[in-house]
């Protein structure tokens, strides 16, 4: 079960150094702004809502309360309440209390609302609007004969908190993400550069001054990848250079074996060595041309048959016996040495 998790998460993880740092920076902020955001809402923002909305709802049932009071004025009331509780409050005649409700389910002033007047004045004694105004509440509670307009400022049951809150937990935790990446990429960037060197210098191409940098374990790798480098061009250095000693050194006995088959007689034993020899000077020249320029041979594809068979008809031994027509069979003393197809 865990390996099978294991290897479905690093399919769809990133595979680039710089993207997996970042989620190890990034996931841990996300993680905690979430959880910030889910305990703010839930044990400090809700909660101071839900008391506002039910001091205002206890208010206006104190309103009403006195209201059908009838020791007191109702005009004076209603001006009392205007005035220290800031409700703009109106009493319309309508026999027909029906409104519809606009469901906003989501809305958490709307469900505290609802959920507050539902259990102080019941299910079908009230209606509200919270969209038909930008600053104010739209509250309306029957009465007898018809019912009181409420009209009450939005901060009377929300508190202004939570976008300031939402403010500061998300700027600077984008900007702690920004930083992060400045520094992923200065980060990254030495062992993008090692690793360029590195695949130039496999494939035999010239490697520029390569200048370590970056932390000190990378800068570590990158001087011991210099240092390699050096080492290894300094052997094929020696190398070359031992090549182009022996080269010129074997042109001297070369050149007499030269003049001494000017001066044997058997032409066609003459013209075989003679064959051999440039041959070898031949191969000479290419180690010559190999350790001035360090020549890079390329491979090229060629007939083996056609080439070992030329090669047996160049000396003409007998006891090497071809077999042209089906597969190419060479013995030597009658004992199988290869096989191989034509």
């Amino acid at each position: 079960m865990f390996y099978g998790l294991s290897k479905y998460l690093k399919k769809i993880l990133p595979k680039q150094l710089f993207y997996r740092s970042l989620i190890i920076v990034a996931a841990p902020i996300i993680i905690m702004q979430i959880t910030i955001s889910i305990v703010f809402f839930d044990s400090l923002w809700i909660k101071t809502n839900k008391g506002m909305t039910k001091a205002l709802v206890n208010e206006i049932s104190t309103f009403v309360e006195v209201y059908n009071n009838k020791n007191y004025d109702k005009e004076e009331t209603t001006n009392l309440f205007s005035v220290y509780q800031d409700l703009n409050i109106e009493f319309i005649q309508d026999e027909n209390f029906n409104y519809s409700f606009d469901e906003r389910w989501f809305s958490p002033i709307d469900r505290t609302l609802r959920r507050e007047l539902k259990s102080r004045f019941g299910p079908e004694e009230f209606w509200f609007n919270t969209t038909s105004y930008k600053e104010l509440i739209d509250l309306r509670i029957k009465y007898q004969s018809g019912y009181f307009k409420f009209l009450v400022p939005r901060d009377r049951v929300t508190s202004s908190s939570a976008r300031i809150f939402a403010l500061w937990i998300t700027l600077p935790a984008i900007l702690v993400i920004f930083i992060a990446i400045l520094f992923l990429k200065n980060q990254t960037r030495p062992i993008t550069k090692l690793a360029e060197a590195s695949e130039k210098f496999g494939r035999g191409e010239d490697v520029e001054e390569y200048r370590p940098s970056g932390a000190l374990e990378i800068r570590k790798a990158g001087l011991e990848f210099d240092r390699m480098r050096k080492r290894i061009l300094r052997h094929l250095n020696q190398r070359s250079e031992m090549l182009s000693g022996i080269s010129h050194d074997l042109r001297t006995p070369l050149t007499r074996i030269k003049l001494q088959l000017a001066f044997i007689k058997d032409k066609e034993i003459s013209n075989k060595i003679s064959n051999d020899v440039d041959e070898m000077e031949k191969m000479l020249n290419e180690y010559l041309q190999f350790s001035r320029s360090n020549f890079t041979e390329k491979s090229e594809k060629f007939n083996l048959s056609e080439l070992i068979l030329s090669t047996t008809k160049k000396y003409e031994n007998k006891n090497i016996l071809v077999d042209e027509d089906s597969e190419v069979f060479f013995y030597w003393k009658k004992k199988p040495y290869k096989k191989m197809s034509k």
